[in-house]
């Protein structure tokens, strides 16, 4: 009887046993037929179409194009490296402090990462030709960004004098002052672009301003760094364009490496609110707020970073008036790692409501906040900026790490300061927005949703 029940038992683990096994076989077959599903023209391909190929492309500033199987299987090593790294699409924010949600958030989804991973660890596989998406309505290079969106090209168009780019590798400016024959009416600005020239001047344009000098006014008009080209102001927000003669001073910064571009011209392409209709606020768009130069020191004063050292600055500036912030953009040099924007409000509460923490020279990116995220600020809020430094071999932009940095305008030197995208409110107008987006959080909340994650 005993014997009989141990074979019973030894038959039971037996028939276990190999349940188990044709159950894990027939898992790693399906994980391999589902691995083998990855394919170009069906996954990878529409990835490429809506995150890269508007920079890699042919003729522009990428330094390959991606448009096609050929091109993308020829450096998919690389393209695994840049998109598991996060590295590429460039997208900078600390994703574990401040505001995460940003209009402009091209970064890659932990889903598009998994699947290019796949699809270059299974052999970068082409799949089948009917699965592959149409090719993408790419804008000519010369054209202006916004003219689609606004269904016509720019209302005033602004130009900067020619510039020889030396292609030697140096910093180089230009600064010229260009007569403006001016408006007979003023109007209002919905929309700007700084378009520089196709394609060697997006090569060598590293970052520009365009200021309008009129009737003893200096108004910053236009923003240019590289990953950012245009501004669209808010529904019922605008900047004035007063009537008159007028001037507009540029200040082009190039650097160029490897290529150098004669006869450059830069343009300013501006769209107007329509003549009978006028925004009730009014913005100064992008506002230069230093973190050097605090405490009543010459500019750049107190930067100064040993060899093979860090430096972190400090900056304050209090708001006068109830405020809204649109976006922020960093700006430091070759040693720059990491800068944030914090709010410190009346009542004494602290909220860091953006973070860079991979800070990189080569990108001039605006971070814009999403239209319910914008920080809405009180009147005596103050907003505190953090720069860091490293002048150490770990910072992989640093030219050389012996050298002492101090303040200066070539990339190999420093500064400190953030663009601030704000527009001043008046005390009912912010008591406004504060009970508007609460409603519609409220309504959202109800309706419940959700995004996938990045």
């Amino acid at each position: 009887m005993t014997r009989q029940i141990v074979s019973y038992q030894h038959l039971l683990h037996s028939f276990g046993t190999v349940i188990l096994a044709f159950a894990m076989l027939m898992a790693l077959q399906v994980h391999s037929v589902v691995a083998q599903e990855v394919t170009f023209s069906k996954d990878v391909a529409p990835i490429l179409y809506e995150s890269c190929v508007e920079c890699h492309r042919p003729n522009s500033f990428a330094p390959m194009s991606l448009l096609t199987y050929e091109d993308a299987l020829r450096y998919a090593p690389r393209i695994r490296s840049r998109v598991q790294s996060r590295s590429m699409p460039p997208w900078h924010v600390d994703r574990t402090v401040g505001i995460q949600a940003y209009e402009n958030d091209y970064s890659l989804t932990e889903r598009a990462i998994e699947t290019i991973v796949r699809w270059v660890d299974d052999g970068a596989p082409w799949g089948d030709e009917a699965d592959m998406p149409p090719p993408p309505e790419l804008l000519e290079g010369g054209a202006w960004q916004l003219e689609n969106r606004f269904g016509r090209p720019p209302d005033v168009i602004v130009r900067s004098t020619p510039y020889d780019v030396i292609e030697n590798g140096q910093d180089q400016w230009w600064g010229p002052t260009v007569p403006f024959a001016g408006l007979e009416e003023g109007r209002w600005i919905k929309a700007y672009e700084f378009k520089p020239s196709w394609p060697l001047g997006l090569r060598v344009v590293h970052h520009g301003h365009a200021t309008l000098r009129a009737g003893g006014q200096n108004i910053g008009i236009a923003h240019y760094g590289v990953g950012k080209r245009y501004e669209t102001f808010p529904d019922d927000v605008g900047m004035l364009f007063p009537a008159g003669e007028a001037a507009v001073t540029w200040n082009l910064h190039y650097f160029p490496v490897g290529v150098g571009a004669p006869q450059d011209v830069v343009e300013v392409g501006l769209w107007f609110y329509p003549e009978d209709e006028e925004p009730t606020i009014e913005t100064r768009g992008e506002v230069l707020m230093r973190v050097d130069r605090m405490g009543g020191m010459p500019r750049g004063g107190d930067i100064l970073i040993p060899p093979h050292g860090q430096q972190v600055l400090q900056g304050a500036h209090v708001l006068d008036q109830p405020t809204l912030i649109n976006s922020f953009r960093p700006h430091m040099h070759m040693r720059g790692k990491e800068m944030s924007i914090e709010a410190i409000y009346p009542d004494g509460r602290r909220e860091v409501l953006g973070k860079v923490s991979d800070y990189k020279h080569i990108w001039q990116i605006s971070y814009q906040f999403a239209l319910d995220q914008k920080p809405l600020l009180p009147k005596g809020t103050v907003l505190l900026f953090t720069s860091v430094f490293d002048n150490s071999t770990a910072n992989p932009l640093n030219p050389d790490p012996e050298q002492w940095v101090v303040f200066g305008r070539r990339g190999v030197d420093e500064m400190s300061h953030m663009w601030v995208g704000i527009t001043e409110l008046e005390q009912e107008e912010f008591e406004r927005r504060i009970a508007e987006r609460k409603a519609r959080l409220v309504s959202q909340q109800g309706q419940g949703g959700s995004e996938e994650k990045r």
